[in-house]
């Protein structure tokens, strides 16, 4: 189990005695506040407005979000339900009982996963939890209601847990295609409030900023949240990273001026084929590395890949409010009111344009198509 003095200074969230806090970036760059989720309300109201973003973050959030959702289910108190005599008196072991219960876990992760429909981990981690407690009630295993609580809290921390594990190893297999000194562009923000810790695509900056490898960050603003200015920046600058920060158009000149060796990108969902889809503008930023010969490195968990989809143009995208374009971030309205807007929240990278897909089992490369399923199968 994660300890507390275990985590690193700034996470996106934490459980600690049975209940769940996370840091709302919404509130970032000016202001670190924590707030508890108590309610399924408040876990699909932080994941649905980007207070917890970043897919393996989501995933981690959903699957503690879904325990704290229906731990109070039971109306007895836990010290009946524990007592197998006292749980045959009240009924919380009876089959009707605890079959109630299992629909209504079902019922409360099919609520979260509406929250948002692109990133995969989201639906993989809710998936994964129902299918935990399904199993051991279709087995037809002696369990009570506080019983399949329990599996769902322990197998919520497993997730939060295997998380930290796969970030410390794509960190690793990214400094085996980084040398000290790059100078390294990001899109978007893949770090460590993206992650249960280190990040994805920024891990191998993180670790080599501790091993003295001396990067040079470029981060894209990324309209239209702009997660790249308030996330990605503050979070390398807290660090200690050289951080400079990049309006999206501009990443093509500074590309030009040979200050870009180069590209890591994160991934919220990505297809069997290898097209991977990210924050929006990733695709256009992958197609012009690939015009100056920079290499591209989407860094993806395995659990982000989706085999069952079997290309880019069949992951869903998120569409998004136009006000976020319009007025968002200005005083005054910044456009007409009279203007229609288009705000999808990702674009889809070709997998052509992808130099190598890092994981947390290894650094993939194309033909991705066999290579993606192998690594996972594997």
């Amino acid at each position: 189990m994660i300890q507390e003095d275990e985590m690193l200074e700034t996470v996106p969230l934490w459980f600690k005695d049975d209940k769940l806090y996370i840091l709302d970036q919404t509130r970032l760059p000016n202001e670190e506040v924590t707030e508890e989720l108590v309610t399924k309300e408040d876990v699909w109201d932080a994941i649905k407005k980007l207070k917890v973003r970043g897919a393996p973050a989501i995933g981690v959030c959903a699957a503690y979000g879904l325990y704290i959702s229906v731990k109070n289910f039971c109306p007895y108190p836990d010290s009946v339900c524990g007592d197998m005599n006292n749980s045959k008196k009240f009924g919380c072991h009876r089959e009707e009982n605890v079959r109630k219960f299992l629909a209504f876990i079902k019922e409360t992760a099919d609520y979260l996963n509406s929250s948002r429909p692109t990133a995969v981990n989201l639906s993989w981690a809710l998936k994964r939890l129902v299918k935990k407690v399904e199993d051991v009630v279709e087995a037809g295993e002696i369990i009570t209601v506080k019983g399949m609580k329990n599996l769902l809290r322990e197998e919520a921390i497993r997730i939060h847990e295997e998380d930290v594990a796969a970030c410390m190893a794509m960190g690793e297999y990214g400094l085996e295609l980084l040398k000290p000194g790059m100078g390294v562009l990001t899109h978007c923000n893949a770090g460590t409030i993206a992650t249960s810790k280190y990040g994805t695509c920024l891990a191998p900056i993180h670790l080599g900023q501790e091993r003295g490898y001396g990067f040079k960050m470029f981060c894209d603003e990324t309209r239209p949240l702009l997660q790249g200015a308030r996330l990605t920046s503050w979070e390398l600058v807290k660090n200690g990273v050289d951080t400079t920060l990049i309006c999206d158009n501009m990443a093509s000149i500074v590309m030009k001026n040979g200050w870009i060796d180069a590209v890591v990108v994160g991934c919220d969902r990505m297809a069997a084929n290898g097209d991977g889809a990210n924050k929006i503008g990733t695709s256009g930023v992958a197609i012009l590395a690939k015009e100056y010969g920079i290499p591209f490195y989407m860094f993806v968990p395995t659990s982000t890949i989706d085999l069952d989809t079997p290309t880019g143009a069949d992951i869903p995208i998120e569409l998004r409010e136009g006000d976020e374009i319009k007025n968002m971030w200005y005083e005054k309205p910044m456009a007409p009111e009279g203007a229609k807007t288009y705000n999808p929240a990702f674009d889809v990278t070709d997998h052509k344009y992808i130099t190598a897909v890092v994981t947390e089992k290894g650094i993939v490369r194309p033909p991705y198509d066999v290579n993606l399923r192998k690594i996972i199968e594997g």
